[in-house]
């Protein structure tokens, strides 16, 4: 059964089913990259047994009416016993052009669509990054950012409905 309009309003899935809206992608770019490698050269002696932590963010900043920066944050951490090896952190950003869509659509794309796609450029960057430092490839895996966007939302209605307000974390996508 089709969704009438007012339900994939609700649901974000107007994006996909809205045949007037329009979704490009206009650039896509280096924000910022750091690489630190706190315990080198003496960390290449050790045996290589890692603890990889990586964490995500992303964030999404309207240019103008139709255009929608989106910044992907990944942060990778790896830890040999309990020396740092490496740290890398990149935003790599979007500009995205999203018109013509409901807002809950907009925000629903600004924090799904648009980091899928920019998540691939991350990924190449933390990789390169790693490996011209001397270490062993690093291939991070997928990540399914719609279910994270989901938990996010599912968090922040946990909140209001106990009356506490949101974390910076839960309100930022």
């Amino acid at each position: 059964m089709a969704e009438t309009p007012k339900e994939n309003e609700k649901n974000g899935a107007a994006a996909a089913t809205n045949p007037s809206g329009q979704f490009a992608i206009h650039k896509i770019y280096v924000k910022d990259i750091s690489f630190e490698t706190p315990h080198t050269p003496t960390i290449f002696t050790e045996e290589w047994n890692p603890n990889v932590n990586m964490q995500l963010g992303s964030e999404a900043v309207h240019v103008n009416d139709s255009q929608v920066e989106v910044i992907l944050t990944v942060t990778v951490t790896t830890n040999i016993g309990e020396k740092t090896a490496y740290l890398v952190e990149v935003h790599v950003a979007g500009i995205f052009q999203i018109s013509d869509f409901p807002r809950q659509a907009i925000e629903h794309m600004a924090a799904t669509v648009c980091p899928n796609i920019l998540f691939p450029f991350a990924r190449e960057v933390v990789c390169d990054l790693v490996t011209r430092g001397g270490f062993p490839q690093l291939l991070l895996a997928p990540v399914n950012f719609e279910a994270l966007y989901a938990q996010q939302q599912q968090e922040v209605r946990a909140a209001k409905s106990t009356g506490q307000p949101a974390t910076e974390e839960e309100t930022k996508h």
